[in-house]
């Protein structure tokens, strides 16, 4: 019986030794967010949270790029908004608007300057709507918009090339050489009645024939259907010309003023409305004293490559050759002949005018006065 209750109190020893034991290897898990930390941990969380002095020095060091963007957006925020709308998509007769963009000039007038594509409508149109401030567009363009029943409250204030680098391309093996050679020949080209006017008045100078011209309107016409059906095509010099030859086509061409003097007019313009002439002439002397001094970089042959890289930024699906060679023509010819760049002459604008009426283009001639004004360009 000892022996026995010895055996038991033994056994019970060992039964609650191995609970102990038990308990300790095997503590109750802790649910989720419902442990509440110990003096000692909740310190040592609040020790590891808190950042040290070199951590704080560090989150209050300025940004140079954040403070940068900052100072750029109150800077832009005190300039003038300005809206320029272009007659086509974005080429070198624009270089001067985009230097002076993107070399800050406008900005160092006070200008907030827009540049944008005509979406949809003539850039006249738009511009007269009040929708911009400025616009590219080209003397025939507005003589039509002032002379119409309804004119638009218009008026030029620059040309961005002193002469008329337009004309009439042919493929050399179809041998026109002369206006005498369009005769029963195939024109694509806009559809404007100006284009149809100055050809059939070429042909008839020439003794021909007017009405054996034919014209189809094909504003999409490549340049090698020159080789096909399509015998001629009105190609700007300083860029048609160049993207062609880099096609491998050998063309001939025939500028515009050697057929008649009197199409030796302005092409592409600068244009303004006339309530901004009259109520805020400070701002179109601005813009125009910032898009001179573009146009003055753009003239400076060494500064070709910059300035093509400027309208790539711009226009990135352009053709780099391209643009050089087109800008390196058009730097000799955007002030060419003149004084100053963007003064106009009145005998070039009557002089259109004449021909534009004697072809029953348009039923008047304005007065020089009423198409443009030299006021705002400024002194060099």
């Amino acid at each position: 019986m000892k022996r026995s209750l010895k055996s038991f109190f033994a056994l019970l020893l060992v039964f609650c030794l191995g609970l102990g034991v038990a308990c300790a290897q095997d503590p109750q898990p802790k649910t989720e967010a419902t442990a509440v930390p110990t003096e000692s941990a909740a310190k040592a969380s609040e020790e590891a949270s808190t950042p040290s002095a070199d951590d704080q020095k560090q989150a209050e060091a300025p940004d140079p790029q954040e403070d940068e963007q900052k100072a750029e957006a109150t800077e832009k925020a005190d300039l003038r908004p300005v809206t320029v709308i272009l007659d086509y998509v974005i080429n070198t007769n624009h270089s001067g608007l985009f230097a002076a963009l993107d070399k800050g000039y406008y900005a160092d007038e006070g200008l907030d300057v827009q540049i944008v594509e005509p979406q949809e409508g003539v850039s006249l149109q738009i511009l007269a709507t009040g929708k911009a401030d400025f616009a590219t567009s080209y003397q025939e363009d507005l003589t039509y918009a002032l002379t119409q029943d309804e004119p638009l409250p218009l008026k030029a204030i620059a040309t961005i090339i002193q002469n008329n680098t337009s004309g009439f391309a042919s493929h050399k093996q179809k041998n026109i050489t002369k206006p005498a050679d369009f005769a029963g020949k195939t024109y694509a080209g806009w559809g404007s009645a100006a284009e149809k006017a100055i050809i059939q008045a070429a042909v008839k100078q020439a003794g021909e024939d007017p009405e054996s011209v034919t014209f189809v309107t094909a504003m999409d016409t490549s340049y090698a259907s020159l080789e096909g059906d399509i015998d001629l095509m009105w190609f700007f010099e300083g860029w048609d010309m160049i993207a062609a030859k880099m096609e491998g086509l050998d063309l001939n061409y025939i500028p515009c003023r050697d057929i008649d003097e009197r199409l030796n007019y302005y092409t592409p313009i600068l244009v303004t409305r006339n309530d901004l002439i009259d109520q805020d002439p400070d701002l179109v002397k601005a813009f125009m004293r910032a898009t001179a001094k573009g146009y003055a970089f753009a003239s400076d042959t060494a500064n070709v490559d910059e300035m093509v890289q400027i309208l790539l930024k711009y226009s990135p699906e352009l053709d780099p050759e391209l643009l050089t060679q087109s800008q390196s023509f058009l730097a000799g010819e955007y002030g060419k002949g003149s004084d100053r760049w963007g003064l106009m002459k009145n005998e070039v604008w009557t002089g259109y005018a004449d021909f534009m009426e004697e072809n029953g283009l348009i039923s008047k001639v304005l007065a020089p006065e009423d198409y443009f004004t030299n006021a705002f360009i400024p002194e060099e």
